[in-house]
């Protein structure tokens, strides 16, 4: 029994998945000290009112550091190259201010809508120095009261081929940063890159995360080389590659077969589906191809998965409101995902990608962190068919924002649907 005087704050009626009945959410010290039926405490009281409860979204792949840039480069870049040439035209005039401000606007759009933790992945080479990084720092500090913030730095264009980029790299390492990147891809020697870089991610202790096989020619692929690697350097769990859209170009036994090696060597998967998207099969005259790899069957042969966002207003996606729920609805929609994995939809926003990024205080439990978002749905499926709005949020105990409900303002007198039936019976 707890005292009436047990909690600091309780959430009130609230649906949390895998429960029969709304609960009450008792917060004591910043963490969830009780999720019980009916709390009898007396402390300050915010109203569920029997709306969707989750532990926050978990967006594992954005690039803050060149959101907003649709003004200052164009809207047309056929290719990914191009979209990559014009971005690091631009990379050489970023300021930390500049950058700052585009990444803050990113930033809040994202934790009004539901975001808690999120992994911003920074290019640090000699066009930008480390002017990115430093802005991104200061962005980690400055909303720390609202979200969860790791830094991500890779060369996005090359690093064996790149001279001055692996000593950036290292400088950010030893600055701070928390995970490190690849773009093999962009790289004379795409091999060469992806084993020195698991070798600084072992000398650092920092997870990887890899943007990997970014085309639809599945003849080949470096996603070997990176399973290989991480089995090699005893890795598995600490592994994630972004994009991989050449899955999507494989027949369903080669498909599993490559699911069972990533499951087997423990690498996670990100899909980004706007960015997919907008940039494969850009060449098609007709029955283009969608380019997006099938993340929820990946999840049934045991790979860990996520949907992230990517880009947002830049010539790789110029879209984007930081939603990870409208993203979830877009691979849905685009994957044929059935009703029946609504659920796993919403997982790929919220339990995966928290255990992609190793997050292990995370989830709505008893002594995790009060850290959820309130949603404007009763069930996880509704709230993903739906995109529907995230009404407030909590971290570690303090309300982060609310947003209240749209109205409707009614001007037609009430009496009038009346007299049309009274005509119509006539």
């Amino acid at each position: 029994m707890h005292s009436r005087t047990a909690f600091d704050r309780i959430l009130r009626q609230a649906t949390v998945a895998g429960r029969v009945a709304a609960a009450d959410i008792g917060i004591r010290d910043g963490r969830i000290a009780a999720i019980e039926t009916h709390l009898p405490a007396d402390a300050p009281e915010v109203r569920a009112d029997g709306r969707l409860v989750l532990p926050g979204f978990v967006d594992t792949h954005i690039h803050l550091d060149k959101a907003c840039l649709l003004g200052r480069c164009g809207h047309d870049h056929s290719s990914l190259a191009s979209a990559i040439k014009a971005v690091s035209e631009l990379k050489r005039g970023f300021t930390v201010e500049d950058v700052y401000q585009r990444g803050a606007r990113v930033l809040e759009k994202a934790i009004l809508k539901g975001t808690t933790h999120m992994r911003t992945h920074v290019e640090v080479d000699p066009r930008v120095g480390l002017r990115s990084f430093e802005a991104i720092r200061q962005l980690k500090r400055d909303y720390a009261w609202a979200i969860d913030l790791a830094i991500c730095v890779f060369p996005q264009e090359g690093l064996t081929n790149d001279p001055g980029a692996e000593d950036l790299l290292v400088a950010a390492l030893r600055a701070g940063a928390d995970v490190l990147g690849g773009c093999p891809y962009t790289d004379s020697d795409p091999k060469a890159q992806i084993d020195r870089l698991f070798d600084l991610a072992v000398q650092f202790g920092v997870d990887l995360d890899f943007h990997l096989d970014f085309d639809l020619d599945p003849t080949w692929m470096l996603l070997d080389d990176v399973c290989e690697q991480t089995l090699r350097h005893s890795y598995q769990g600490r592994v994630a590659i972004g994009h991989v859209t050449k899955l999507s170009a494989l027949p369903p036994a080669a498909f599993d077969r490559v699911a069972d090696r990533l499951a087997q060597a423990g690498v996670a998967v990100t899909g980004l589906p706007a960015t997919d998207l907008y940039l494969m099969g850009r060449d098609a005259t007709h029955n283009a191809p969608r380019g997006l790899a099938l993340l929820h069957k990946l999840v049934r042969r045991g790979v860990c998965c996520s949907v992230a966002t990517n880009n947002v207003l830049n010539p790789f996606t110029p879209f984007g409101d930081g939603s990870l729920l409208r993203m979830a609805n877009l691979y849905a929609n685009v994957a044929h995902v059935s009703p029946l994995d609504f659920d796993l939809c919403v997982d790929l926003v919220t339990t995966l990608p928290a255990r992609l990024t190793n997050l292990t205080d995370y989830g709505l439990a008893s002594g995790k962190p009060a850290t959820f978002i309130v949603v404007e749905a009763e069930t996880r499926a509704a709230a993903l068919a739906e995109i529907a709005d995230v009404a407030f949020a909590f971290r570690n105990g303090v309300q982060t924002f609310s947003r209240a409900p749209a109205e409707l303002f009614d001007t037609k007198e009430r009496h009038q649907p009346a007299l049309r039936s009274e005509k119509l019976r006539r």
